[in-house]
């Protein structure tokens, strides 16, 4: 599944996705763009977007998207307090549907 992981997920985070093709916001350079545009360009590709912004459900229209979205919900974004969430995302992503929304986290 190919994943990419919204700039509010540190860059390190990626690499406990195994078994998934990743991409960060950041590294691709798209940090910084609205969340309306930056669901656009995920659409060209991408099959999930992980994010930690809780009211993307809110401010989107989720079930139009073309790819799931995970929202993980964590006391903070430091890499202690996600990767124990790790196991939990990746079974997120498995049978992740276009335009379903799951929340990992608290």
């Amino acid at each position: 599944m190919r994943v990419l992981l919204d700039e509010n997920i540190p860059i390190d985070f990626a690499v406990e996705l195994t078994g998934h093709e990743k991409d960060t916001v950041v590294g691709l350079g798209w940090a910084g763009i609205a969340n309306g545009k930056l669901l656009a360009r995920a659409s060209r590709g991408y099959h999930a977007f992980v994010t930690m912004d809780r009211n993307i459900e809110y401010q989107q229209n989720v079930p139009a998207l073309p790819f799931g979205v995970i929202v993980v919900r964590a006391p903070s974004h430091r890499l202690i307090h996600l990767r124990p969430l790790a196991p939990a995302i990746l079974d997120a992503l498995i049978g992740l549907s276009p335009g379903q929304l799951r929340h990992v986290g608290e």
